[in-house]
């Protein structure tokens, strides 16, 4: 019998200023359209996970070629999208770009409206400029949550916090504040350009909801040998996320997210430590978090028309 949570063994918490609740745990839609995963698989562990409590259902309009939006549309059908809170991301940088990402991904996931829409991949310090600017993609997304598309606006990134920092500077200087951020928040990530140190205290501080990923970088942190699966859960968990998105492609890795919900306790300071202590000498030139640095985790840079072209005005100004 399978070893996992029940609904009402969930643990749910509120997604920053929204007021909504979410599960502690969420589905990564990336695994869901991979090779090895078929179709009736990808939709079991969706509609599994919603009937054991996890509803932070997580996806992108590039992954797997849309592959993952696709089955997990599927997934949400026979009144199963009522009980989820179904984020994706998009990659334009511009309105145009943004706004016809928004669209296939609405008919991808076979819904009219998408809780939370986040800019995917702000890896650069160009990218909240372009994002910001008057015909940037920040535009396409407040009109679509206007139109009634979506519902909340939030960023990703995986390269660097202060990029992050600069992004919420970014907006601020513009008037607007994110309702969700999503980045690394692992073992190794406190010894590393951490996001944990730099970029978490000020997310809490403006009470906007704190998406982790990569708790074991799709487990390459496991081959560094310090760690399990299940601390590693366990150490994100503890950090003020409102939820900790981990990549599930079998029934076995679905089972482990839910034992992690229910085993987890808040850990001690000596617990914390040591966790640390024994990942310090690993983790302290980002070997494990290679997403950090190199450019194989980047899609945008492989794909640089997933962005859409530069301003125009920028465009005429260069060329006089």
């Amino acid at each position: 019998m399978p070893d996992s949570t029940s609904p009402a063994e969930m643990l749910y918490r509120t997604l920053g200023s929204t007021g909504e609740k979410v599960s502690a745990i969420g589905v990564g839609g990336w695994h869901l359209g991979l090779g090895q995963v078929d179709e009736q698989l990808a939709i079991r562990i969706v509609r599994t996970a919603i009937d054991r409590g996890i509803n932070f259902m997580d996806n992108c309009w590039d992954y797997n070629e849309g592959a993952s939006e696709i089955r997990m549309g599927k997934a949400l059908c026979d009144g199963y999208r009522d009980r989820a809170f179904l984020m994706t991301k998009i990659d334009g940088r511009t309105k145009r770009v943004a706004a016809r990402q928004i669209d296939e991904s609405l008919r991808r996931l076979q819904v009219d409206m998408i809780d939370l829409v986040q800019h995917h991949e702000i890896l650069r310090y160009e990218d909240p400029h372009r994002i910001f600017d008057k015909e940037g993609a920040h535009a396409a997304l407040v009109e679509a949550r206007a139109a009634g598309k979506i519902r909340y606006i939030g960023f990703t990134g995986h390269k660097d916090p202060n990029i992050h920092l600069h992004m919420l500077k970014v907006a601020a200087d513009h008037g607007f504040r994110f309702d969700t951020v999503q980045m690394p928040l692992n073992v190794m990530d406190a010894h590393y350009r951490s996001f944990e140190r730099l970029v978490v205290p000020e997310l809490v501080r403006q009470n906007i909801g704190i998406l982790g990923m990569k708790s074991m970088a799709n487990g390459i942190i496991l081959r560094s040998n310090k760690v399990t699966p299940l601390e590693c859960l366990h150490y994100a968990l503890n950090l003020p996320t409102s939820v900790v998105i981990t990549g599930i492609d079998g029934m076995d890795i679905l089972d482990q997210a839910c034992r992690a919900v229910r085993t987890f306790r808040p850990l001690g300071i000596q617990e914390v430590e040591a966790l640390l202590a024994k990942t310090a000498q690993a983790a302290a030139q980002g070997e494990f978090e290679p997403f950090k640095t190199t450019s194989i985790f980047d899609g945008t840079a492989r794909n640089p028309d997933w962005l859409g072209e530069e301003p125009e005005r920028l465009r005429q100004l260069m060329s006089q």
